[in-house]
């Protein structure tokens, strides 16, 4: 994770707002006249008394009446505008962020998010950019507002006598500024820690909640559960301590207000004894500076929540600037496939090296079987053909084209690629199967299926294609999440087809279903098969094996 500090963390999430800038200066501009009406209804209070004492003033009591009924109502309906269109900002931002959050993810995705902790990622794509609504909303027209209106308030103040003036601009200094900064300080990491610890218990449940049959199986659940506990109470006390810093953070700031408004009514009457302001001046810069904390206040209170809000937003901002393995190809010319092979390819897994001058060909129209050890290299191979991963020395080409010039678009078009483990949507077996051709009909979903062997199975079902597979496809067994993984790659018709232990999970039967499907479709299609059973390799035309990453 990159360190920034909450001004870089800052000044990024602000950057974001331009396409609604519009709206936040509306937001700025409905809130400081707001505040600045709820301060004159007290204002215009001390007005009305001194006019009650026969003070001489240019407002009489019923003038000041009327000016507080009117700010009264001004503050209502603009205080709901601008909350209104604060938290419409806000929403919209954090639309706009899960979108660039998804499209980072894809293009980080498969490369840069084998091995991520998944509950971690739901955490940052949920609960985190969630906390950033607490800084459009409630932070940056906030922190403007108090600052203009802090100005307004100066000058009132101040056109007393310019001392008052000063101390005023001094309270809200030392109440918006300096208890936050203090504040902060007092935090620490708290709020990085208690994120990582809620996206560390996030994927800590969602691990449990998978493996709950193996858990029950074992007799594991007691352990689980204690570990479970252990987690959320040390999440539990480190909230406990931003709770604790919050409170007091707010005692402060409360007893920093007490101060200053009795240093103004002190300042005040010392100038009246002297002569140097009238009675007014006592009165109305008191009652001013009393009525005026809630904009930085405001602020004062946001010192301890932001810790945790730039920590999430960190946490984003770590997403949107990771950098992707591999970018996409957008600018060459459009290729039909007739073949491919790997030219003295090395690669490895940071500093473990993988593959070692592998070089193989693959005719068109053939099948090349591919076998080894587990851990060879055979999956890595494919996952190179797919350009999941940029090859680091020699190249593989498809059309005696490098990959690194084959638009990404064209190169998926061109490939089918059928994994180990065979991910199902929590939908329908028919909107699964579409995956692979949106627009598919029927008729070749049934099809594809029946090349794959699990049509006779779908129409068992209660409500054939359309019945749901549960998450993670969990209602089906391993063997039929399998057989519904190659049915896709036989709808998406790509002439090249990589298939890494596409039978593993299979029986006797259903294989050679399968292996008779892929010879039929030899004409049409070239396919890599990666296997380590005998029998799935017999129908192909040659077969590499890949040893400590080199192929004999």
């Amino acid at each position: 994770m990159k360190k920034r500090g909450n001004i870089a963390v800052m000044a990024r999430l602000v950057g974001l707002v331009k396409p609604l800038a519009g709206f936040m200066a509306l937001a700025i501009f409905m809130g400081l006249v707001g505040h600045l009406c709820a301060s004159f209804i007290t204002i215009f209070g001390g007005f009305a008394l001194l006019d009650i004492l026969d003070y001489s003033l240019p407002v009489t009591m019923m003038a000041a009446f009327i000016g507080m009924g009117a700010c009264a109502l001004l503050r209502g309906v603009l205080r709901y505008a601008e909350q209104a269109c604060n938290h419409f900002i806000a929403f919209k931002l954090l639309a706009l962020i899960r979108d660039k959050v998804f499209q980072a993810l894809r293009r980080l995705c498969p490369a840069k998010l084998e091995g991520r902790d998944r509950g971690d990622l739901i955490a940052i794509i949920t609960s985190d950019i969630e906390l950033l609504e607490v800084f459009y909303a409630h932070t940056i027209s906030p922190a403007a507002i108090a600052v203009l209106y802090t100005l307004a308030l100066c000058l009132f103040i101040g056109s007393f006598h310019w001392a008052l003036g000063l101390l005023a601009l001094a309270a809200y200094l030392a109440v918006g500024l300096l208890v936050p900064t203090v504040t902060s300080k007092m935090s620490g990491e708290d709020g990085m820690r208690f994120r990582a610890a809620s996206g560390a218990l996030a994927g800590f449940v969602l691990d449990s909640l998978r493996g709950l049959s193996e858990t029950l199986q074992y007799g594991a659940g007691a352990e689980r559960l204690k570990q479970m506990n252990q987690r959320t109470e040390a999440l539990a006390q480190d909230e406990e301590r931003m709770k604790k810093t919050a409170g007091r953070n707010m005692a402060l700031t409360h007893t920093v207000i007490l101060i200053f408004d009795l240093s103004m009514l002190l300042a005040a009457a010392l100038l009246y004894q002297k002569g140097i302001v009238g009675f007014d001046g006592v009165v109305l810069p008191f009652i001013a500076l009393m009525s005026s904390f809630g904009p930085v206040t405001a602020l004062a209170n946001l010192g301890s929540t932001l810790q945790n809000t730039f920590a999430a937003g960190n946490r984003v901002l770590d997403i949107l600037d990771e950098q992707p393995a591999v970018q996409e190809i957008c600018d060459q010319e459009e290729i039909a496939f007739t073949g491919a092979s790997a030219r003295e390819v090395s690669f490895s897994y940071g500093e473990e090296s993988i593959l070692s001058d592998i070089s193989l060909q693959v005719p068109e129209h053939a099948v090349v079987g591919i076998t080894g050890k587990s851990g060879s290299g055979k999956s890595t191979l494919l996952k190179l053909m797919m350009r999941f991963w940029k090859v680091q020395k020699g190249s593989v080409q498809l059309s005696g084209r490098s990959v690194e010039r084959i638009n990404t678009a064209n190169l998926r078009n061109m490939e089918s690629f059928v994994t180990q483990q065979t991910h199902l949507f929590h939908d329908s077996i028919a909107n699964n199967l579409r995956v692979a051709k949106l627009d598919a009909t029927q008729a070749e979903l049934e099809a594809a299926c029946k090349k794959a062997a699990v049509h006779d199975f779908i129409m068992t079902l209660p409500e054939g294609y359309d019945t749901p597979v549960g998450e993670l496809g969990d209602s089906l067994s391993g063997g039929e999440r399998q057989r519904i993984g190659l049915a896709r790659a036989f709808l998406h018709q790509a002439p090249f087809l990589l298939l890494d232990e596409p039978t593993s999970n299979l029986d006797s039967l259903n294989e050679a279903v399968i292996l008779k499907s892929l010879r039929e479709q030899r004409q049409g299609r070239t396919v890599v098969l990666v296997s380590h059973r005998h029998s799935t390799l017999r129908i192909a035309d040659a077969v590499y094996s890949v040893e400590n990453g080199r192929v004999s």
